[in-house]
């Protein structure tokens, strides 16, 4: 085995998949919160505390609400959606309190939309570096929840935006606060906000005693 093999054998763990593929993805001007960490994502999917009904439905709520938001913003706004049990996370930017307000309107409407958190800035898309910045962040914060010992990675969703870091997830009250300070220690965030759906730790103890399904075969989707 050559030296650069070695040392690519040592770094090969989630932090450097996920920056690798949010570097090879960056140019792509959408989606790259939902793109982030997809590799990570994607092999834990069976151990989600989301139904796979609902993992199916979010990605259909995804899907169809980057369809409206391409239609009233076009290139004046810059919107990701992530949908995580029927809530859909609103970020990005848009040009106006309109914009902002009707586009919260129209996902509302989307069939299986229970909430909408629209966390929308008024101002100009963020930049191609931004962007690439916000990748980066995520992987990080991904490998890091991976990296704990006593919680489960997979039981949150990360999305940064301008260095903001957004968590969702169905989380005890101890995991999310674990979850928003290990967030917080990552470098280039400047803020996290907690979007979680708090259970029980009767509930959680219900999830950790039910083997996990083998998941259904999907194709791979995104937001535009």
């Amino acid at each position: 085995m050559s030296k650069s093999s070695a040392i690519w054998n040592k770094v090969q763990r989630p932090l450097a998949l996920s920056v690798l593929c949010g570097a090879m993805l960056a140019s792509l001007s959408g989606c790259v919160a939902l793109v982030a960490g997809g590799a990570i994502s994607g092999t834990l999917a069976a151990s989600d505390r989301r139904t796979f009904g609902a993992q199916t439905e979010d990605k259909a709520i995804e899907v169809k609400a980057g369809i409206k938001v391409n239609n009233i913003g076009g290139d004046a706004a810059h919107v990701n959606i992530n949908s995580f049990n029927r809530r859909a996370l609103l970020t990005g930017e848009v040009r106006d309190e309109a914009m902002k307000a009707q586009i919260e309107r129209e996902i509302r409407g989307i069939e299986g939309v229970i909430d909408v958190i629209n966390e929308l800035e008024i101002a100009g898309p963020s930049s191609y570096t931004s962007r690439s910045s916000d990748t980066i962040i995520t992987g990080k914060v991904k490998a890091s929840l991976v990296d704990a010992k006593d919680i489960s990675a997979n039981s949150y969703q990360v999305v940064t935006e301008r260095g903001v870091v957004y968590l969702q997830g169905r989380v005890t009250q101890r995991e999310g606060q674990i979850g928003a300070d290990i967030a917080r220690g990552v470098s280039g965030v400047t803020k996290v906000v907690k979007v979680f759906e708090y259970i029980s730790d009767e509930e959680l103890k219900t999830y950790q005693a039910t083997p996990a399904p083998a998941p259904a075969s999907t194709s791979g989707s995104g937001n535009p």
